[in-house]
């Protein structure tokens, strides 16, 4: 039987542990064995985080959990800035303005760093505290670019703004201290560096967003957060949950926690150079040019001149069975991009880059078999 490859930035392939757990019988989600575990994977959640701030298990996608984020503390006609250099920064800011907040986009090219000077400058600027929310993506997977969270976290200084991060492509891969970087919204979903399926998403909030949200006026029914809390005070949640998601939970975070995570950073990292490597040793040009900014859980490469993204990507998938991504919005025809993230391993990169380079040749592009391979090969032995 022939494997497939899922190498795109999630969903992610799932560990077969965590399949059989979801195979458990379903249970009374307003009984004592589900509060046993909410209350557990809780706890567990809340490590991983690097937090003491309540933190609440939602049923519902990444996206969902972005809209958590802004519908419980940005009330209409709030001033938000938005720092914005992909896809998902534009969605986050988006949200924001279909609940009526004033978006301020301070916008970068795709594929480069935030402006982080024109934050500092606009916060320096906001003497009233007018603006209430800094709204910022951790890890841009749309164009394989990290954001320095704790750097924005610093130019706040004494700004009252809250910072609402998303961590969705990140959290569990990289780290991400929210307590120690003062986030005080803090969203994530299961389906990428947690080794779950789709279907949850996780929100950590701290006491100066509490704060906020007592004031908030914007309408909300499923997505409220003192619902949620209200509800997890009893062990429960408000609505129906994705019982078997949670009980999978249960087994990736004592999977995530047995090995530390550290472990689980060193491991992304590795795959991450793995790829950079392998795709400077093929000639190919990567979209995030420093790897300081690079994303440790998704590489944007940029096409060759005389190859077609829909072509390769479907001779690899066909042809030698890996998935991998094309880009989005204006960077769909330019790149592709390889996912190495969840439970992905450097053998599965290494297969990868094998497929990649045998899809260049046969589409007629001038790279030489194994110069890609081998300058992977030499990251991967460098593991402890």
């Amino acid at each position: 039987m022939e494997k497939e490859y899922l190498m795109i930035p999630g969903p992610t392939p799932v560990p077969h542990e965590i399949t059989q757990a979801m195979g458990s019988n379903i249970f009374n989600h307003r009984g004592p064995k589900f509060k046993d575990l909410i209350e557990d994977v809780t706890e567990k959640l809340k490590k991983v985080f690097a937090t003491s701030n309540d933190l609440f298990i939602l049923t519902t996608s990444g996206t969902g959990a972005m809209e958590t984020g802004v519908v419980n503390f940005i009330s209409p006609g709030d001033k938000v800035i938005s720092l914005s250099n992909g896809s998902f920064g534009d969605r986050l800011a988006n949200i924001a303005r279909t609940y009526n907040a004033d978006v301020e986009n301070v916008h970068s090219e795709w594929g480069e760093p935030l402006d982080y000077e024109a934050l500092e400058k606009k916060l320096d600027e906001d003497k009233d505290g007018k603006i209430k929310a800094i709204l910022v993506v951790h890890n841009e997977s749309s164009t394989g670019m990290m954001n320095d969270i704790e750097r924005v976290s610093k130019l706040r200084k004494n700004h009252p703004a809250l910072m609402i991060v998303d961590t969705v492509s990140s959290l569990g891969a990289v780290p991400v201290e929210v307590d120690e970087w003062n986030i005080d919204v803090c969203l994530t979903g299961s389906q990428k560096a947690l080794l779950l399926p789709p279907g949850l998403a996780f929100i950590s909030v701290n006491d100066r967003a509490w704060e906020v949200m007592q004031n908030c006026t914007q309408p909300v029914f499923y997505f409220s957060l003192q619902k949620a809390k209200d509800f997890l005070d009893v062990g429960q949640t408000p609505f129906t949950p994705a019982i078997p998601q949670v009980v999978a939970l249960k087994e990736a975070l004592d999977m995530i926690l047995e090995k530390g995570r550290q472990y689980s950073f060193d491991r992304h990292y590795l795959m991450m150079q793995s790829v950079r490597k392998a795709a400077e040793g093929l000639g190919l040009e990567l979209l995030v040019k420093e790897e300081a900014s690079a994303s440790r859980t998704v590489t944007a490469i940029k096409k060759p001149q005389d190859i077609e993204i829909k072509d390769l990507r479907s001779l690899m998938r066909n042809k030698y069975g890996v998935e991998i991504a094309g880009g989005q919005g204006k960077l769909s025809q330019e790149i592709f991009r390889i996912g190495h993230l969840g439970a992905i391993t450097d053998m599965d990169v290494l297969t990868t880059i094998a497929a990649l380079e045998m899809s260049l040749v046969e589409l007629g592009s001038k790279v030489q078999l194994g110069s890609g391979v081998s300058k992977a090969q030499e990251v991967v032995m460098q593991k402890k």
